[in-house]
């Protein structure tokens, strides 16, 4: 076993095999547009160090790119890692590690043919994914800050030249599967099992001394059992808040259970197990009904990596709680969104689950407006919402009412709201249009209040 310290900065303790020193690119302006304040207490630095990224006292002397591989679309790429962004910095809250890294500061050794830029569209896509998904209960990674950069980006897919940004994100951690399949890759063993302690000391909160008493193979057993749970709950929480992330990767999933690195993502419209969020996703993998069976097809890939090191790993059967787990999820995210308590009779609480997601399914209705009628009975005080369900399903209704409220403190919060709170693309379009005609930030400003009062 490692002998852990949670007195000195975790990923210098993990070692140089996991890294690369680098350096942050140099930028010809710095005009913060954006700024987390809930952060605030956190992260008590000046502002400015998340555009120049000078070093912060007593923490990291230089950025590191981490490395990693992945499966992309299913294709294991061995030739991937930090490509435009980097570890800043490790923070302590509470006793645990939280990291701050970058998107869109410039150029690492896993570059490849790329800038290592971001667009400042796609930094404010990144706030809004974050923002809007915390307001849903979905375990994101927060965007802490973004500035304007001041350069002329060249993109293929959108209007060229466009503005430049770097965004600073916080996390528990940025260990992907992706980390451990490079491990396997290379046939590092030890390095394995030092990753894995290295996960259940500073991730899971495991005991140094109970770490020590445990056999190597149970201890992976008890850390992959963690993260089969965690990914579960995720993909629980972003199908109960009707969200595509577009590229999940097995680079993009990683072990603390937390979502990250927003690119292609779209909300639903209307309920579609078929919609799609990447224009790129011509086979429709990573559709939003697809999604759960894509966290479970990469903790599989996690699961043979693991078993290189611990060959006697028990990982079929812990691979297979993960459906159970996944609906059990569901079913308490659902009457989280209802605000709702559940009955002790699980076939009555699956019988609205069901009857509410046949009714946005075969109805084609609106995924947000149908949560927001539902939710604490809200439908049940309007005979024109009445009419339109019943219309629909004479009996959803009548199983409905025999629901309690889970907090009625939430019901004048819920009832003075006149409309439910999306992010459709269109609206992100449409947020985004006086910005880059006339650096009106105006409506992105609107929009993050409206975001953070369903919160």
């Amino acid at each position: 076993m490692h002998p852990w310290n949670n007195e000195q900065l975790p990923i210098l303790q993990l070692g140089a095999d996991f890294y690369d020193p680098v350096s942050a690119a140099k930028f010809p302006k710095a005009i913060l547009r954006y700024w987390n304040s809930s952060l605030d207490l956190i992260i008590n630095v000046e502002k400015n160090h998340f555009a120049q990224f000078n070093p912060l006292k007593n923490n990291l002397s230089e950025p590191l790119a981490l490395r990693y591989h992945g499966h992309q679309f299913q294709h294991y790429n061995p030739d991937i890692g930090d490509g435009r962004g980097f570890l800043f910095a490790q923070i302590k809250s509470n006793n645990q590690y939280y990291d701050l890294g970058t998107k869109g500061s410039g150029q690492t050794p896993y570059s490849r043919s790329g800038d290592g830029r971001l667009t400042l569209k796609g930094a404010l896509r990144e706030s809004l994914a974050t923002e809007m998904l915390e307001s849903l209960g979905v375990n994101t990674s927060k965007t802490l800050c973004f500035f304007e950069t001041g350069e002329n980006l060249i993109r293929n897919d959108e209007p060229s030249p466009t503005r430049s940004a770097v965004l600073t994100r916080y996390t528990l951690g940025h260990i992907r599967i992706g980390t451990f399949q490079r491990l396997a890759y290379f046939k590092q063993i030890e390095n394995i099992k030092k990753l894995t302690s290295y996960c259940m000391y500073f991730y899971y909160s495991e005991p140094k001394a109970e770490l020590e008493l445990q056999n190597e193979t149970l201890m992976a057993s008890k850390f992959f059992q963690q993260v089969v749970d965690r990914n579960a709950r995720l993909a629980a929480q972003i199908m109960m808040a009707g969200f595509v992330h577009g590229v999940l990767n097995t680079d993009n999933i990683n072990i603390s259970g937390e979502l990250f690195d927003y690119g292609p993502y779209r909300f639903m419209p209307v309920y579609d197990p078929k919609f799609t969020a990447a224009y790129f996703d011509q086979q429709g993998l990573y559709c939003f009904g697809r999604q759960p069976a894509s966290f479970l097809w990469a903790l599989q890939q996690l699961a043979l990596s693991l078993k290189m090191a611990y060959p006697n790993l028990a990982t079929q059967p812990i691979l297979e709680s993960f459906s159970d787990l996944f609906n059990n999820y569901v079913q308490i995210y659902f009457f989280k969104r209802l605000n709702l308590t559940r009955f002790s009779s699980k076939t009555k609480n699956a019988d609205l689950l069901s009857k509410f997601f046949t009714l946005l399914e075969t109805n084609k209705l609106n995924f947000e407006e149908t949560f927001f009628n539902f939710n604490s009975k809200q439908v049940l005080e309007s005979p024109a919402l009445i009419e339109k369900y019943e219309s629909i399903d004479k009996n959803i209704l009548k199983l409905l009412s025999q629901f309690e409220i889970a907090d009625e403190t939430l019901l004048n919060h819920n009832s003075a709201a006149n409309e439910p709170v999306t992010l459709l693309i269109d609206e992100i379009e449409s947020i985004w249009k006086p910005i880059a005609e006339n650096d009106d930030w105006s409506l992105y400003v609107s929009k993050l209040q409206s975001i953070r009062k369903i919160r």
